[in-house]
């Protein structure tokens, strides 16, 4: 680490620590600007798999997920951010 690197707090370090989720958030942090492209690739194919899976129940059960998300945007389009 260089001089000019800003330290990570303790709860950044032990978050990009995890294996898998760590080093998908580092990569989404320093990496390129296309790395949110292969990520949302990523979690379509994820959805996909679980849908052939377990069929409408996983389609149905991340739809229901989603709902907090969307509210949240459409506040966000509301107030106008």
């Amino acid at each position: 680490m260089s001089v000019s690197e800003p330290m990570l707090s303790r709860r950044q370090s032990a978050f990009f620590s995890v294996p898998v989720i760590g080093w998908i958030a580092r990569d989404l942090k320093e990496g390129g600007p296309d790395t949110i492209y292969y990520l949302l690739v990523i979690l379509l194919t994820l959805l996909v798999l679980a849908v052939m899976q377990w069929g409408i129940v996983a389609l149905s059960m991340t739809a229901l997920a989603m709902v907090p998300v969307v509210m949240v945007l459409l506040i966000l389009i509301t107030v106008g951010k």
